[in-house]
């Protein structure tokens, strides 16, 4: 994982009926706000998605990679100098071949971050190197 315990790490995860409930804790002193952007930190738009990504592999125990976004709307910027947690909701459904269908939000509060809604599919070129 990229991000997971370097940007952000999961302060607390729960799974039910193909639903995933986390609450992240930001690295306020990650290299990546020295430029985005310096003195006025947001959580970049790749990095939202990417812990989307991250949270799912966390629950199913496998490596995916995004192969369709129907969309993904950033509708507020996560400022990390505001210290509060930012909460995901991850819900999908496997259709085995047809990949793993998700639609997903990042929440600060009350206050929608992003939204996304996409397939997933497993990514066999890491499964294949973590196997050697």
């Amino acid at each position: 994982m990229i991000l997971k315990d370097d940007f952000y790490t999961i302060v607390q995860l729960t799974e039910e009926d193909n639903a995933i409930r986390a609450t992240l804790k930001l690295n306020l002193a990650h290299r990546i706000f020295d430029g985005h952007f310096p003195g006025q930190p947001v959580v970049p738009g790749v990095c939202m998605v990417q812990m989307i990504k991250e949270i799912l592999e966390t629950a199913i125990g496998k490596s995916t990679m995004l192969k369709q976004a129907d969309y993904i709307k950033f509708l507020s910027v996560i400022n990390p100098m505001e210290e509060k947690p930012v909460n995901a909701l991850v819900q999908y459904s496997d259709k085995g071949t047809e990949g793993i269908h998700t639609i997903a939000s990042l929440h600060c509060e009350e206050r929608v971050c992003m939204k996304l809604k996409g397939v997933f599919v497993l990514n066999n070129t890491v499964l294949l190197e973590e196997e050697q």
